[in-house]
């Protein structure tokens, strides 16, 4: 019998019997959950990330002997993570007092049993990661206000710089889930037409202005019946963990199309998620005040608990000739103007039905300064000067064969909670 360790003991010790190292994205008071395979079993399994490891949970199903998972550890055999999602917010609380027990120094059940550590642990290196959950919507918000300010001075002068229905509601539009890809998966440039000359009738062809966003998203757990409105204060309660996320834009593609329904070709043709999904509760230590919002959000909009997360964010940019990737970006999750909270609570208020496995993305996270703009529209200033790479290397926009790599973490006393890895190549247009 699993012998329960108190939430309090284990964390003080904040120590695993797997070892750990200090800048580790995957420490101890981390513990994401991914979806993974190896060349021996393809199956996709449900798992979970501590150092160099991967947990395998549907090894280890059988300890889950809680209220509720002891009646649902089947959710730990599935190929997706959306069953454990659906499950909601006390079966998430009560999985992660499992695993913090199973992992701990002071606990033999796995430590001391040499026969189901070898058969329930594999080295990442031998791992393949795959799509966390069966993403059945995709929803990007626009919530950064350095970033939106940004783009609205690039398009519409500063006296403009902001919409009037901005400052009042999180804005955002649904995305293509069918695109989400896991990190890693290649980027083909995408056709379009495009107006370069405003003076001529637009042309078709490969996108010269493919740009990265930097972003992060969360997943939707539990889930709301059609036409009752997830109440802020429970809003919480539906947030079962966030990624790391580069949504690809065409910005040429974008500008000609946008007006007047939004965007469309110009960003379904790929959006990149990393694949672990670090819960909430491991964010929780990192929380930060929110930001100060005037005018004040409507009384549906409004929550007094802070909900804003103190994550470190970078961009980074591989050229084919370029050993080493140059960081083009250092921004911070706390740059956010609306928070999560407020985006799940506005999404759902007309009624709108969350399923578990659903995709919540920030929008662009820009922060005030020149080196946090979180995307090359804003560090090009819509390509009128160039990103410096080193070695006389500039950019504006991103050529074929670039690789793109976003990473972030929250920094604790001796160790980290981080994302991983969010990553992807740009491979040259279709011949058209």
């Amino acid at each position: 019998m699993l012998r329960q360790v108190g939430w309090n003991t284990a964390d003080k010790k904040k120590m695993s019997f797997i070892k750990v190292d200090a800048n580790c994205d995957f420490s101890f008071q981390n513990l994401p959950y991914g979806v993974f395979s190896t060349s021996e079993n393809p199956k996709h399994r449900v798992c979970v990330a501590i150092g160099d490891q991967i947990l395998d949970l549907s090894v280890v199903k059988s300890f889950f002997v809680g209220p509720v998972l002891s009646k649902h550890q089947d959710v730990f055999d599935q190929p997706t993570l959306n069953a454990f999602m659906a499950l909601g917010y006390e079966a998430w609380k009560e999985a992660r007092r499992t695993l913090k027990t199973l992992l701990s120094a002071n606990e033999s059940t796995l430590r001391d049993d040499v026969s189901l550590r070898s058969r329930a642990f594999v080295h990442q290196s031998a791992a393949t990661m795959h799509l966390p959950a069966d993403i059945g919507d995709y929803t990007d918000f626009y919530s950064s206000r350095d970033h939106a300010t940004n783009v609205g001075i690039m398009f519409r002068g500063k006296e403009n710089a902001l919409m009037p229905n901005w400052l009042r509601l999180p804005v955002g539009y649904h995305g293509r889930a069918s695109s989400v890809v896991v990190s890693g998966t290649p980027i083909r440039r995408p056709l379009g037409q495009m107006r370069p000359d405003q003076t001529k009738p637009p042309v078709f062809g490969p996108s010269k202005q493919l740009d990265i966003e930097l972003e992060m998203a969360f997943f939707v757990g539990g889930g709301n019946p059609r036409g009752e409105p997830i109440p802020i204060n429970k809003a919480h309660e539906h947030i079962f963990g966030m990624v790391l996320m580069n949504d690809w834009s065409a910005r040429d593609i974008q500008a000609w199309e946008y007006v007047p329904l939004g965007p469309f070709l110009g960003k379904n043709f790929g959006t990149t998620i990393s694949p672990w999904v670090v819960p909430m509760e491991a964010l929780l230590p990192f929380v930060e005040p929110n930001p100060i919002q005037d005018p004040e959000p409507l009384p549906y909009l409004q929550h007094q608990d802070a909900y804003t997360f103190n994550i470190n964010l970078f961009v980074s940019l591989r050229g084919q000739d370029m050993t080493e990737a140059a960081n083009i970006c250092s921004s911070n999750f706390k740059n956010m103007y609306w928070t999560m909270k407020q985006q799940l609570a506005h999404h759902t208020v007309n009624g709108c039905n969350l399923r578990p496995g659903d995709l919540l993305a920030s929008g662009t996270i820009s922060g005030p300064n020149e080196e946090s703009f979180g995307s090359m529209l804003e560090l090009s200033w819509r390509g009128s000067k160039s990103i410096d790479l080193g070695g006389g290397r500039t950019r504006t926009f991103l050529n074929d064969g670039d690789e793109v790599i976003l990473t972030g973490y929250c920094q604790g006393e001796g160790y980290r909670v981080g994302f991983g890895a969010c990553q992807g190549n740009i491979l040259p247009a279709l011949q058209h």
